[in-house]
């Protein structure tokens, strides 16, 4: 005779299944590596220039305004859940507002084609079409997230995320070994990669949704202004780097943004790591939340920020003594020590941020989160303004500044939130586990 499932148990959002979650991050981490190396050697440094500031934009743009549907159709889907209602109510309620929000961004993307093509592009409209498309992918693929990690199914989750990847590195890895030497189909292939995965996982109809009560909006927007407000700015703050040095150094050759892009990407190895395994640690926090274990809870969290501290320390000490020889050996250098470690030195400060993040929303602390993430960003637009004449300098100072910024607002926040005794409860958790501003 079966035992049945404790309140608990039954309650519990997250299944031990997220560790699957966490190998396809793992996968779109290391892409994203491999898609720079096969790019600049199709196209040289200077000609995947346009590949590198559309890269940047867009994964400010998508996560900046379509993260936000996705934690809430997750939340919104994992309460219905934990109640046995079905959920498709709730995807035909918020499908409309993600039209919404794409149609918002396509017009200004279209209102802003000459400037975008003549600075950033460099002449290249099919860049900026790239752009568009890959808006009209990712809407889907973070609705299909969405949809995956409320319903508990972490296996089609992680193949939607590392599908991404891998259709994008196998498809420019075609054009390269084909001798296509041409900016527009590399842009094209990494506009339409994002939607393989979402057909894959809709086939095997792993998005599928129970028919069940109305869903009203007060349901499922009860924090969607400030999760929208948060991951914009987050999301800006985070691909802000490689976009400035672009917009600042409208003299400089192209291939200097190349070369300052390839070094962001690379002082992130390991808050790409850090994010993978997170996916799996996380349903531990859902657990507690779910049981109202406050003690455990901060237990938890405090093991969490250790490991973000030594993956913290060591990308930075690594940055410093080897960075510059594996920059060299991966991309072909063009970067110094300094920047270097101190572009690892502002990730790693930024991985703090988005854990504590995760934890103050995880206790209701949603419009501290964007006023945090608001600031970053400020201060980020200050520092680079004001701070030094040197382009790298000015942009990696900056950097360092913003995420110091943030990093104190969300201290504080969690520290009095902790201290008045706020409690987590298995939604809140839902949307901190899918704060994750940081996509390329």
């Amino acid at each position: 005779m079966t035992s049945e499932p404790t309140k608990t148990e039954s309650r519990t959002p997250l299944p031990e299944g997220t560790v699957l979650a966490g190998i396809g991050l793992f996968i779109a981490g290391i892409s994203a590596y491999v898609f720079f190396k096969i790019g600049q050697q199709a196209l040289g440094q200077d000609g995947f220039k346009p590949i590198v500031a559309m890269w940047f934009i867009m994964f400010a743009l998508a996560p900046g305004f379509f993260l936000p549907i996705e934690q809430e159709v997750s939340r919104a889907l994992a309460h219905r859940r934990a109640l046995t209602q079905g959920g498709r109510p709730i995807v035909r309620r918020i499908a409309p507002l993600a039209l919404a929000m794409l149609l918002v961004i396509v017009i200004a993307v279209v209102a802003l084609a000459p400037v975008v093509n003549d600075n950033l592009f460099e002449g290249y409209g099919i860049v900026t079409l790239a752009l568009l498309i890959a808006m009209g992918t990712y809407a889907p693929l973070h609705l299909a997230r969405g949809i995956c990690s409320g319903s508990g199914r972490f296996g089609s989750y992680g193949v939607i995320i590392g599908m991404d990847g891998a259709i994008r590195v196998i498809g420019c890895a075609v054009l390269w070994l084909s001798g296509i030497d041409r900016v527009g189909p590399y842009a094209l292939t990494i506009a339409f990669s994002p939607i393989i995965g979402v057909l894959l996982v809709a086939a095997a109809g792993k998005l599928k949704t129970e028919d069940g009560p109305p869903a009203t909006w007060s349901e499922v927007t009860p924090n969607l202004g400030w999760l929208l407000l948060g991951s914009l700015f987050a999301a800006a703050l985070v691909n802000a780097g490689p976009i400035t040095v672009d917009l600042l150094g409208d003299t400089a050759p192209a291939e200097v943004v190349t070369r300052f892009g390839n070094a962001v990407i690379f002082a992130r190895i390991p808050l790409f790591l850090f994010q993978a395994v997170q996916a799996a640690l996380l349903p531990r926090l859902a657990r507690l939340a779910a049981q109202r274990e406050l003690t455990d809870f901060r237990i938890g969290l405090r093991r969490l920020m250790y490991l973000v501290i030594a993956v913290g320390v060591i990308g930075v000490i690594g940055a410093f003594l080897v960075g510059p020889a594996a920059l060299e050996f991966v991309y072909e250098g063009g970067i110094d020590r300094r920047t270097l470690t101190l572009l690892a030195f502002a990730s790693a400060l930024y991985m703090a941020a988005v854990a504590i993040a995760q934890a103050v929303i995880a206790l209701h602390g949603h419009a501290t989160v964007a006023l945090g993430w608001v600031i970053g960003f400020v201060t980020f637009v200050l520092v680079a303004w004001l701070s030094s004449d040197d382009l790298y300098l000015r942009v990696e100072l900056a950097l360092v500044a913003s995420s110091v910024a943030t990093l104190i607002v969300f201290g504080l926040s969690i520290r009095s939130r902790l201290a008045s005794g706020a409690r987590p409860d298995d939604e809140s958790v839902i949307e901190a586990f899918a704060e994750r501003p940081l996509e390329s």
